[in-house]
């Protein structure tokens, strides 16, 4: 009988897992309609609602691998991983999991099996060398990384990576050259060339930080009809309508917003409701609230809000924003006010009101990452070498929790994957785990 009922809990999704799968199955329903036209994309639409039921279902772990990835320039030398209880806060330093070239940004896959690295570089573009995006496949037991391969980002500066809803692309955000590139994920994790790529043009108003296009954050709609895309330096908000099946992009109609000149957007993020997007603006210092068209894919304006205090007279530049799982509250980091800016969310109109800003404790918040269960709040302070933890009260504002991370260098992102311990499929023996290490290949 009991383990019967440690069955059924199993199966049972959280109350925010369920609201979530509802919003986005609703935000399905509601751009295709018209489905039937095509039968193949009324498979990857079956698909992508098994795919959601079934990471709904999966049980809440306990403990998360917490993944760091960091520039190596100086002082950082790749991905490090630490061991994180939620729910007495405790943190255990693991290993330097990955020693690789300036792993900036991370993606775990969908499945939770296998991640991602931008490899960004500095200097000369050598294709195939540097400029590339790596994969790794997780030990679900002990967070231990292994090398799959590493494909390029067929441009230079690869800033942000995003994996689609289903799993099946990564797409690359080269900043330096201002080009968007879709990879393929193949059935063993491991990246396929680039089977779309799309180069910016053009020029924004700030002449020195936007002499030409920079793509930079990207994000996939929550049906997975589109992919946008923030272009710091060309001040606008790209859109592309996204196939999944054929692995293509192609420019929306409209294919972007225009942003307020000067802005330059650097990240995106939906709302829960799949009914609001907010772009972050890294030179205007600002938040920009846009509501949108999932039937047409479509954004328009509504709000834009400073993440600054009043009278701050500072230089400074925003890097990170995230909304709460339950869409309550988003935060902002502010690198040179060096703090995370709090909002409040309006629940009708997603327009935000600002409760607070908290010291980073540090030196530049490249980012940022609110634990699985919201919770917790890691701030990754880039030039001071250090992560701050911050409890998150009901209210949205943050405490910090005396603890801070100083074992990864220069840290850029971070990431959280369960640690399984329950699911056979998921584990494997330690025979085979030494079998697969061994004839894994081995990083350039």
């Amino acid at each position: 009988m009991k383990c019967g009922v440690q069955r059924q809990n199993r199966l049972i999704c959280s109350r925010e897992q369920n609201r979530e799968l509802q919003q986005i199955v609703n935000c399905a329903l509601i751009g295709r309609m018209n489905a039937h036209r095509k039968s193949i994309r009324g498979m990857a639409w079956f698909l992508l609602i098994c795919q959601l039921f079934a990471s709904a279902a999966f049980p809440a772990s306990k403990e998360y691998f917490v993944y760091i990835g960091t520039y190596t320039r100086s002082r950082g030398k790749g991905i490090y991983t630490f061991r994180f209880q939620p729910a007495t806060g405790k943190l255990t330093p693991v290993s330097l999991a990955a020693e690789t070239s300036s792993p900036s940004f991370l993606a775990v896959h969908p499945n939770q099996r296998f991640l991602y690295a931008a490899n960004e570089h500095e200097g000369e573009d050598q294709p195939g060398k540097n400029n590339t995006v790596s994969a790794y496949s997780i030990d679900p037991k002990t967070g231990s990384l292994r090398f799959l391969n590493k494909v390029s980002c067929k441009g230079e500066g690869p800033a942000h990576i995003v994996i689609d809803k289903l799993g099946k692309g990564l797409l690359v955000l080269n900043y330096r050259s201002g080009s968007v590139a879709l990879l393929p994920i193949l059935a063993d994790g491991r990246l396929g060339e680039a089977t779309a790529f799309d180069q910016h043009h053009g020029s924004g108003l700030d002449k020195k930080r936007q002499p030409g296009p920079h793509a930079h954050g990207g994000v996939f709609s929550p049906d997975n009809r589109f992919a946008l895309v923030a272009e710091h330096g060309i001040d606008e908000v790209m859109i592309y309508r996204f196939d999944p099946v054929k692995g293509s992009l192609i420019p929306n109609d409209p294919p972007f917003l225009k942003a307020t000149p000067g802005a330059a957007p650097r990240h995106l993020s939906f709302h829960p409701n799949g009914k609001i997007v907010y772009a972050l603006n890294e030179l205007g210092s600002s938040v920009t609230v846009l509501t949108y068209g999932a039937a047409r894919g479509t954004v328009s304006p509504v709000q834009e809000i400073t993440t600054l205090p009043a009278g701050f007279s500072g230089s400074n530049s925003t890097a990170q924003l995230q909304v709460d799982r339950a869409g309550k509250f988003l935060y902002v980091s502010n690198r040179g006010h060096d703090s995370i800016a709090v909002f409040a969310i309006d629940p009708g109109t997603g327009k935000l009101a600002l409760v607070e800003h908290v010291s980073t404790q540090g030196k530049t918040p490249r980012d940022f990452s609110l634990d699985p269960t919201g919770s917790f709040l890691f701030a990754a302070n880039q030039n001071s070498d250090n992560i701050v933890l911050f409890r998150v009260n009901p209210t949205g504002r943050l405490t910090p929790s005396g603890q801070v991370i100083e074992q990864s260098p220069e840290p850029s992102c971070v990431v959280f994957v369960p640690v399984q311990r329950t699911h056979r499929e998921w584990g494997t023996s330690r025979h085979r785990q030494e079998a697969e290490a061994a004839k894994a290949p081995q990083e350039p």
